[in-house]
């Protein structure tokens, strides 16, 4: 069993030996818990204390009542689950008086997989966006993910502020989908001949377009020398960008030939600069969110990293996308977005807060904690951006 399987029993436990341990744990959500069985029966513990079960007012010891009641409501819910187990679950608590600490691992563990299932859906949504040369999926699915992050670091009791992590975890860079690919190679291609042929043009693609948008990095080099040429206002045409390219190094190591500079500047039609780099950063803007998505998969399937790290590191790894969509927002002439403002928790945030950052000194219990009767005995979530026709 893992821990934080053990947890959620030693937390399930703990309530079940001592109601009074529900005051300390009102942060704690049902969904908090990794087993279905485990989330009904905390749902019905939390509904039984609601509903003011006499067991939570007597000072006796804990009647039967209060486990069996919980059994036969969770049960309503969730199927297989036996008096027997709720045993099980008394007699895996080490201390009921514990039970805050127990449910701050419960919390942790879900933390690691609400982010992940959040990261999961970015990185889907920005490949199916990349399929189709869109970007709102992928844009929609980053600003939920932040969203979740925010209110995570709230319920963790830290503030939500990016943290670049001291060694960041290794993914594979991501290229676009293989039917993409050529079409975005093609895009690529095309703009640059067109700035070739006119570089006035360039002014229409400097202020927001950048050698990093390319999917090709030759292409994203060879971009940056027409930015070179056309900053220290020098003439733009085959030879001089062809000298270019040699000052920086790019034909002596293999990444750019003669010819190919060649094929890229001759032979081209009319075409819209502007257009065409705004399919480059449509491409641009999908693959900064895949690989941002698997940045944070990475991180939060790295169960050393505490919640509050984890958290830190995530909002750091979606700081690209962030410039990414300023840029793509500036290109189509949208103003940045204001967020809208957090939804504040629910209950008072002091003592949700100090219960979150609960450590491993012990709240003293509500009342002395007694097995029940029987009990004892263990048993067997933008707007359509412009395009360019």
């Amino acid at each position: 069993m893992t821990p934080l399987l053990s947890a959620e029993q030693a937390v399930l436990g703990s309530v079940l030996l001592d109601p009074g341990q529900l005051a300390h744990l009102d942060w704690l959500a049902p969904d908090h818990f990794y087993r279905p069985v485990h989330q009904a029966l905390f749902a019905a513990l939390c509904k039984l204390r609601t509903d003011g079960h006499p067991a939570l007012a007597t000072k006796e010891p804990v009647p039967l009542s209060w486990v069996t009641d919980a059994v036969d409501e969770a049960g309503h819910h969730v199927r297989g689950l036996t008096a027997v187990y709720a045993h099980i679950l008394i007699s895996a608590c080490p201390r009921p008086e514990h039970a805050p600490v127990y449910g701050r691992m419960v919390l942790e563990g879900a933390i690691h997989r609400s982010v992940t299932e959040h990261a999961i859906r970015l990185h889907q949504a920005a490949r199916a966006d990349a399929l189709q040369g869109q970007v709102e999926g992928a844009l929609h699915h980053a600003d939920v993910l932040a969203g979740v992050l925010g209110d995570l670091a709230r319920r963790w009791g830290s503030e939500p502020s990016p943290v670049a992590p001291a060694a960041p975890p290794s993914t594979a860079s991501v290229a676009p989908p293989p039917v993409r690919a050529d079409r975005v190679a093609e895009d690529e291609q095309f703009l640059l001949a067109v700035l070739v042929e006119r570089p006035k043009a360039m002014d229409e693609v400097v202020g927001w377009l950048r050698p990093g948008d390319f999917a090709d990095s030759a292409h994203g080099q060879l971009y940056r020398c027409l930015g070179a040429l056309h900053h220290r206002g020098e003439p733009i045409d085959r030879i001089t960008v062809l000298w270019e390219a040699q000052r920086r190094g790019l034909l002596a190591d293999g990444r750019l030939t003669a010819e190919q500079l060649t094929a890229i500047c001759d032979g081209v039609g009319p075409g819209s600069a502007e257009w065409l780099g705004e399919q480059i950063m449509r491409s641009s803007v999908a693959r900064t969110a895949a690989t941002s998505a698997r940045v944070i998969r990475a991180l939060a399937e790295n169960e050393t990293l505490a919640p509050g790290r984890l958290i830190s590191h995530a909002l750091h790894a979606l700081g690209p996308l962030d410039e990414v969509r300023a840029r793509w927002q500036t290109a189509n002439g949208h103003s940045a977005p204001t967020p809208p403002p957090a939804s504040p928790t629910e209950g008072p945030p002091t003592a949700r807060v100090h219960a979150a950052l609960a450590r491993s000194t012990p709240r003293p219990a509500a009342r002395p904690s007694e097995r029940p009767g029987s009990a004892s005995t263990p048993s067997a979530s933008r707007s359509p951006s412009r395009t360019h026709g």
